[in-house]
């Protein structure tokens, strides 16, 4: 029985693309590559659907495989530029196919599989671009795009007869209704929306994070989770202010804080979690505690009380809430473009 390893990412196309092989009876294991920047599949709630539910249902095995550092460095520095926000979707589909050949290697598969869709997406899905994308992973004539195959040209697995090329697909452009036509005739009844598993493609977390990399070019991955949550204000080059906007944020940050953060809060009222992180002066705690007063339930008040922990003591500060003015002093998403916050 011939084998193949898909590149998946539990959406709607990768997983049309497994079925459409196994329909054929190739024996398929799926490959779902993690990053910082995707889907947290720990935590079911940041994920629109069960990425896997599919896999369930249809008895596919689905193996991860994590890339962090390799895929923070094509992030910061990608070799065919980034998209219309941080996203190096290019350099990102090179590198998962070339690791998806070496797992292709280990377990002996014939080919690749993706669900990509010719015209779906203007810098990663033309026909020039899967021949430049293929050629530079290395692995030419070895991917089988199912779902626009018969608009491509043939690749090794139809040579060899694994495949047969009249019962695959032609779709083409961004239409999603060929897809859910053909998910209707599968079973297919549940699937995550289009477009929202990468944070970089999102504006206010790429310009967040280009922030981040501006003054920490080697960022660790406590600083990178902890763009996912809260306001952001950058006090300097070394210190940064972030405040949680509801409970289940502030959960996130108490669990992100390290040793040295500071933590601030607004005690008896509703108060929003605040972490000071970074070289910390007499001034920019007071402009993280005003901050924090600004957005808990006292903020009308003439003035706070904000309760400050670190290094396992505690100290009160009394602050003004923070201006509209101090607010857009110091708040990172300050320069995102008009309609974008």
């Amino acid at each position: 029985m011939p084998k193949a390893i898909a590149l998946y990412s539990g959406g709607l196309d990768s997983t049309l693309a497994v079925l459409v092989m196994m329909q054929q009876g190739i024996d398929v294991t799926a490959i779902t590559f993690l990053n910082h920047f995707g889907c947290d599949i720990s935590d079911k709630s940041s994920c629109s659907k069960d990425p896997f539910a599919a896999s369930v249902k249809f008895g596919f095995q689905v193996k991860l495989s994590h890339l962090s550092d390799k895929f923070l460095e094509i992030v910061k520095n990608p070799k065919h530029g980034h998209g219309k926000n941080m996203n190096p979707c290019i350099d990102c589909r090179i590198l998962m196919l070339k690791e998806a050949k070496d797992f292709m290697g280990l377990i002996g598969a014939d080919f690749l599989i993706t669900g990509e869709v010719l015209g779906q997406r203007p810098m990663s899905q033309r026909k020039d671009s899967f021949s430049m994308i293929d050629k530079a992973a290395n692995v030419k004539g070895l991917v089988l795009r199912p779902l626009s195959a018969k608009l491509l040209p043939l690749t090794i697995p139809e040579e060899k007869g694994l495949v047969n090329r009249e019962v695959l697909h032609d779709f083409n452009g961004r239409s999603r209704k060929p897809q859910m036509a053909l998910a209707s005739e599968f079973g297919l009844t549940e699937y995550p929306a289009p477009a929202g598993g990468c944070l970089l493609t999102e504006p206010i977390y790429a310009f967040k994070l280009r922030d981040l990399l501006t003054y920490n070019s080697s960022p660790d991955y406590n600083d990178i989770n902890l763009l996912r949550v809260g306001r952001h204000f950058r006090f300097s080059p070394e210190c940064k202010i972030v405040i949680g906007r509801r409970e289940e944020e502030n959960d996130v940050i108490k669990s992100l804080a390290a040793s040295e953060d500071y933590l601030l809060k607004v005690e008896g009222v509703g108060s929003p979690l605040t972490v000071l992180r970074g070289k910390v002066t007499e001034e920019a705690l007071l402009v993280a505690a005003s901050l924090c007063a600004r957005y808990s339930d006292a903020k009308n008040l003439p003035e706070v009380t904000v309760s400050v922990a670190a290094n396992g003591n505690r100290q009160y500060l009394k602050v003004r809430p923070a201006d509209h003015e101090l607010i857009e002093l110091y708040r990172i998403e300050k320069k995102t473009a008009v309609g974008a916050v």
